[in-house]
């Protein structure tokens, strides 16, 4: 009996102790997901300026390698093509057709509604501008983003909008908005991002819907 007490109380110590090794602290997963970024940005050869030297370049970042950090998101955000028509109004609300392409940077795995069955149904944000303040969510129901994460937009997808103009392409001189994210959690999908501490990379176009 003594040696049937003894080999339980050893088994479940054991089954503590790798319970406790295999769990992680939210410090722990948010150094993970650093590191992660930091490697991310250094294997894709990108250039990391600040927000003073974004704003001193015209609000523009340059080449296809540089980003800047936005000091309050510490989202990582390059503008590839400004876009054509203007920025959305203080007061202004506006549907905004999105194609992008999703790529978890932990463990790649991604998404896209370039191509297959998504191709026909760009997501829709409806964005509202108040002062500095962008609120929005996804309006297209059968649209990729929504699908997978629900109406709510990531805090990220509304950090260029201050930067980006939005029109109606009318013309073959148009050019969509097209921006790349590098996302922390804290700034990413509610369900997904933010819930698992996991960092994503972006490259959306944008442009005036209906």
């Amino acid at each position: 009996m003594r040696k049937t007490i003894y080999t339980l109380t050893t088994l479940i110590v054991m089954l503590t102790t790798i319970a406790c090794n295999d769990y992680e602290t939210y410090g722990e997963l948010k150094e993970r997901e650093r590191d992660a970024i930091e490697k991310f940005i250094s294997d894709s050869s990108f250039v990391i300026i600040s927000e003073d030297q974004f704003h001193n370049q015209g609000d523009k970042t340059l080449g296809n390698k540089q980003f800047v950090i936005l000091d309050k998101s510490g989202v990582y955000m390059q503008i590839l093509n400004i876009g054509s028509g203007e920025t959305i109004k203080d007061g202004e609300t506006m549907n905004i057709l999105c194609r992008f392409s999703e790529k978890a940077i932990l463990d790649t795995t991604s998404i896209n509604n370039l191509t297959g069955t998504y191709v026909f149904t760009p997501d829709i944000m409806c964005v509202t501008r108040t002062g500095s303040t962008y609120t929005a969510y996804f309006s297209e129901r059968r649209g990729l983003m929504c699908v997978t994460y629900g109406t709510s937009v990531p805090e990220a997808w509304l950090a260029p909008l201050q930067y980006v103009k939005l029109g109606r392409l009318t013309s073959a001189t148009d050019d969509k908005a097209r921006v790349r994210l590098i996302v922390p959690h804290s700034q990413g999908t509610t369900n997904n991002a933010k819930a698992n501490v996991k960092p994503y990379f972006y490259d959306i176009t944008f442009q005036r819907g209906r």
